[in-house]
């Protein structure tokens, strides 16, 4: 009897997998903290036999080598992929038996390789089968849930070819599984790998044949759709796949250096980057001067990584060593491994004798629609992506994405700036990258919506570049 455990990876919107049988298993796209992956073995009490990597990934550090290290299991890779570290090839068709049934039995949990080429040129998704029944399809960043992912992380020239393999390979699947197939993909839970965002925790072969563009637009519209929808890539992204291909070194969880208030104050002062991993009401109402927020609970590893100067010496700060310990293991995920120092408690023990703490309001919307009718200094800043404010934008505001704010807050016009994004979680961090630059400036605390915005008095402008008229 088979078995498939699921296991999350929230912040990188990313599924990894065990699946096997009574006593062997095998695990599938597992993420660098491979000790998540050990103690699901453990409660399930099987052997981990088999690793396996759909494709090399751009947005996460793969654990793949570490485990096969550490459990003694055979590393499987699709052959296509240039990779330097000791595995076994597998190439279309390939067959693994995972569990039971003995050599030449009729009984068995086996993994057949699949070729899928879109998301990379050397995508493989892997179908389980339980006595030679396909009972789930592990499909990488090929197929996904109401989509698939994206092709345009290995390089620009390949992106329609690929985009043509997507669809390709999404009618492959759709056509040799059976309606009733699980897919289990593991990008598509709020991953930047997905090409388009996705809805649902699950689906099946047959769902996806009835509702997924790539099983209902014919090639040249399901491609036009594909590439025109795509979005920014983080900047971390190109060291992913480097590192993966080199095989990435173990993991290291041992808390860092602990650091004082005279310590955090030398970091900033030589221009590393101190983060609060505080919530952003705490971190405006008092805060380390030149600090950064980046939230504990938010999309640490993906917005920490994509901002930060690739190899800057990091100090995190916390309030408890749990909250530290585990942004910690978010970030070893996207390869950042060591924390040069780390501090916890609160705020008023992060800084010197005699030193203040640093501030910042939050507002709303509503605040922003008085506070421009009081003044005339008013800068509202938009740090949401380009698809998103394509979608509709407070007229007169100025549009700078976080991702590229760094470094670029001189463009900000001069005054008092409300910044905002769609929740609330990007402001935050935008926020405290302007006031570390010492600019002026409220946390816009609040939810966009073009509807309550415009009801908040402000001129919202809709897709069609029309006043957007509340109902």
């Amino acid at each position: 009897m088979f078995f498939v455990d699921t296991l999350e990876t929230t912040g990188l919107g990313n599924r990894s997998y065990l699946a096997g049988g009574p006593d062997t298993a095998v695990a599938v796209d597992p993420p660098r903290d491979i000790d998540r992956v050990l103690a699901a073995a453990n409660r399930r009490g099987v052997r981990i036999g088999y690793v396996a990597e759909t494709h090399v990934h751009n947005d996460y550090v793969s654990g793949a080598l570490d485990l096969a290290r550490v459990t003694g299991a055979h590393c499987l890779v699709p052959a296509g992929a240039a990779v330097s570290f000791p595995h076994t090839p597998v190439a279309d068709g390939d067959t693994v038996r995972v569990d039971g049934g003995g050599d030449g039995g009729d009984w068995g949990v086996e993994l057949r390789a699949l070729a899928t080429p879109g998301h990379t040129p050397h995508h493989t998704s892997y179908v389980l089968t339980d006595g030679g029944i396909a009972v789930a399809a592990f499909t990488g960043g090929s197929l996904l849930i109401g989509t698939v992912g994206r092709p345009d992380l290995v390089e620009p020239r390949l992106t329609e070819s690929l985009a043509r393999a997507q669809h390709a390979s999404a009618h492959r699947l759709a056509r040799e599984l059976d309606d009733a197939v699980p897919v289990l993909p593991t990008h598509g839970f709020g991953s930047f790998c997905s090409a388009t965002r996705s809805e649902g925790e699950s689906t099946t072969i047959g769902a996806e044949r009835a509702a997924n563009a790539a099983l209902t637009q014919d090639v040249d519209a399901f491609v036009a759709r594909l590439l025109s929808g795509l979005d920014d890539v983080p900047a971390y992204y190109a060291h992913m796949g480097p590192a993966n291909a080199a095989g990435p070194a173990p993991v290291d969880l041992t808390p860092p250096r602990p650091a004082d208030a005279e310590e955090i104050a030398a970091r900033l002062a030589a221009g590393e980057w101190v983060v609060d991993l505080r919530d952003r009401g705490a971190f405006a109402a008092g805060h380390v001067a030149g600090s950064l927020n980046f939230e504990g609970d938010g999309k640490l590893a993906t917005y920490l990584a994509w901002l930060i100067p690739w190899g800057r010496p990091l100090t995190l700060l916390a309030a408890t060593p749990r909250e530290l310990a585990a942004a910690q293991r978010e970030l070893v995920r996207v390869g950042i491994d060591r924390p040069a120092a780390g501090a916890t408690g609160g705020p008023a023990s992060w800084v010197r004798a005699g030193e203040r703490l640093a501030a910042f309001p939050r507002g709303t919307f509503t605040g922003l629609a008085a506070a421009r009718k009081e003044r005339d200094d008013v800068v509202v800043l938009d740090v949401r992506r380009a698809t998103e404010r394509a979608s509709a934008h407070i007229g007169g505001s100025t549009h700078l994405p976080l991702h590229a704010l760094h470094g670029r807050q001189a463009e900000v016009p001069g005054g008092v700036v409300w910044v905002h994004c769609g929740s609330g979680l990007r402001a935050a961090i935008a926020a405290s990258l302007l006031a570390a630059a010492s600019r002026d400036v409220v946390l816009i605390d609040d939810v966009f919506d073009p509807e309550t915005t415009a009801r908040a008095g402000l001129p919202v402008i809709d897709s069609d570049g029309r006043p957007h008229a509340p109902a």
